[in-house]
């Protein structure tokens, strides 16, 4: 809602819809008024809203509960009656969706609000007394092992955690032995208790249980050994630097050799897989009857096809491949996308080709490349695809050379050249003879974010504190007049091509403040997280304060930059 203020004069009659026979409605109306309320209202729609959840179903439920966590937000005074509203609900019955969507609002209460940490957890625990769904409990489990040990009292969480080891299936009672040793090693008085604890889950009839319980004992020297306290912090709260889905592949694709696995070697990106893929049934044809070979797609995919060019191979390890990007419109001719893959000190252009035409037969197809605009590109060399028949998919390729580590950017023109020979119908025999012609495609820019890798962390505050906080860089940026917060953020995140983190890349409705987490590697594998707080004012006028942290100082700068002459 943008126009919250607009609508207050409706409100009254609002209030009456709610008891409306006609459930969506009701839901409607009840939304509404949390979203265009005042502070001194909140007590009394919770008190309409409570005998009003019992008589709608869990779909309706999780649109009022989201409402109520946009409303805490926005009064973040009025947290108590809002948090006890929602631990009231999360005892009653539900669908997983609907208890889900209770969990994120305290989770975000929490997060957003210190004051309301210890209240919200204490909820969260008592709610995991009595859970029937294993996914919601090893959630809070792990939140549990990162917001516990820094409350006032961490002790008074163990009992509720232990408990899950006694009572609970094979997978809840792992994630309470790894929330337990996150305790002990950050709660020195609690480590004799936390290795008792431990001590007694080694006998577990799980053996995922039993690793665990043995690994956290040794790490908390529960064994009489003694171990480097940055390993063990780095291992109980450090993130994985690759995606699981990737590491996954990889492990799957490694052959057992005297070489060790290098987790270095694991794409740091992860590819969306197209939804007809997705959607496709039943085994491929093979034989004559299978359709042409795709053009290869994915990280590995592109790095196994560039490492096979002669031209490429001596361009090293590849950084990154972006998403194709369209040079055509659809249904003309030739059908043309490019991916951009990102050397340390090259670019390579990947032009995938398609042939429209069912009476023609294109050969020598190349792609010439004007880069006027792009001063610190030299192009270097580039490879024609000889033929390519009706409906066949076919790639050219143009390498550029750049300076090394440096995020140069600029705009490229793009012509596509070939031979054209026509087609018999009823023999599909081509021609002797062609005629040479070309085809314009869009421009093409390489921009900063192209030389950034999106990857997450599981635990953002822990990441910021790991990095030097002398090397942070911090300035302010005025980003001029949006419609909203919203777009603003969109728009910085699309700039530096980051990841956002803890789903702070969705701002809440009404809101004139917001924080934006991001973390990325940029080029030369250098970790990167930002932290970036924007406000607006009554013109909408919009003002970033942006932190950046990185391996690199350099880094930090480089990120300033691309922010300014954004």
């Amino acid at each position: 809602m943008t126009h919250p203020m607009a609508v207050t004069n409706c409100n009254i009659d609002m209030e009456s819809l709610i008891s409306d026979q006609n459930r969506s409605i009701a839901t409607l109306a009840i939304t509404t008024l949390l979203k265009t309320g005042n502070e001194s209202s909140v007590e009394r729609l919770m008190k309409q809203i409570t005998n009003f959840m019992s008589d709608i179903a869990d779909e309706f439920k999780i649109v009022v509960v989201e409402a109520i966590r946009s409303l805490c937000v926005k009064f973040p005074l009025k947290y108590r009656s809002l948090m006890t509203f929602l631990s009231n609900i999360l005892r009653e019955e539900g669908g997983f969706e609907y208890k889900r969507a209770i969990v994120d609002s305290i989770v975000t209460i929490i997060r957003d609000i210190p004051d309301a940490k210890e209240s919200g957890l204490l909820h969260l625990c008592e709610f995991i007394e009595d859970c029937e769904f294993t996914y919601l409990s090893t959630q809070i489990l792990h939140f549990l092992g990162i917001e516990g040990p820094n409350t006032s009292d961490p002790s008074k969480y163990i009992r509720y955690i232990y408990n899950r080891v006694h009572l609970e299936n094979a997978t809840v009672r792992a994630a309470a032995v790894s929330t337990l040793a996150k305790f002990g090693f950050m709660v020195e008085s609690l480590k004799p208790r936390i290795t008792i604890l431990l001590k007694r889950c080694i006998y577990d009839s799980d053996d995922e249980v039993r690793d665990r319980a043995t690994l956290f004992l040794s790490l908390l020297g529960g064994d009489g050994t003694v171990d480097n306290d940055k390993d063990s912090k780095e291992f109980l709260f450090g993130s994985l630097e690759v995606p699981l889905v990737n590491m996954e592949t990889s492990l799957k694709n490694y052959d057992p050799s005297e070489e060790a696995f290098d987790i270095n070697s694991v794409p740091r990106e992860v590819k969306s897989q197209p939804l007809a893929e997705k959607k496709a049934q039943g085994k491929k044809p093979t034989g004559l009857g299978a359709p042409p070979a795709a053009p290869a797609s994915g990280f590995d995919g592109y790095e196994r096809l560039l490492s096979s060019i002669p031209e490429f191979a001596a361009f090293g390890k590849l950084f990154k491949s972006s998403s194709p990007v369209e040079l055509t419109e659809a249904e003309t001719e030739y059908a043309v996308n490019v991916v951009k893959h990102i050397f340390d000190d090259h670019v390579v252009f990947q032009y995938n080709c398609t042939n429209t035409i069912p009476e023609q037969l294109l050969e020598r197809v190349n792609v010439i490349v004007d880069a006027s605009e792009a001063e610190e590109f030299s192009e270097l060399t580039s490879k024609a695809l000889n033929s390519l028949p009706y409906d066949s998919p076919g790639q050219a390729f143009v390498a550029f050379e750049k300076p090394a580590g440096v995020p140069a950017v600029g705009k490229f023109s793009n012509t596509l050249t070939f031979v054209v020979k026509e087609v018999d119908p009823s023999t599909g025999e081509a021609e002797d003879d062609g005629v040479e012609d070309e085809y314009q495609l869009e421009d093409l820019e390489v921009v900063a974010a192209d030389y950034m890798v999106k990857v997450s962390v599981s635990n953002f505050r822990n990441a910021w504190e790991s990095m030097n906080e002398e090397d942070e860089h911090v300035d302010e940026y005025g980003l001029g007049q949006r419609e909203s917060l919203g777009e603003a953020i969109k728009a910085v995140i699309d700039l530096l091509g980051m990841q956002p983190c803890e789903g702070t890349e969705t701002v809440p409705s009404n809101a004139r403040s917001h924080t934006c987490l991001l973390s990325g590697v940029y080029i030369g594998n250098v970790k990167v997280i930002v932290r970036a707080q924007f406000g607006m004012d009554s013109s909408k006028e919009i003002a970033m304060k942006l932190a950046v942290r990185a391996e690199d100082a350099s880094v930090a700068e480089a990120i300033h930059d691309i922010v300014a002459n954004g």
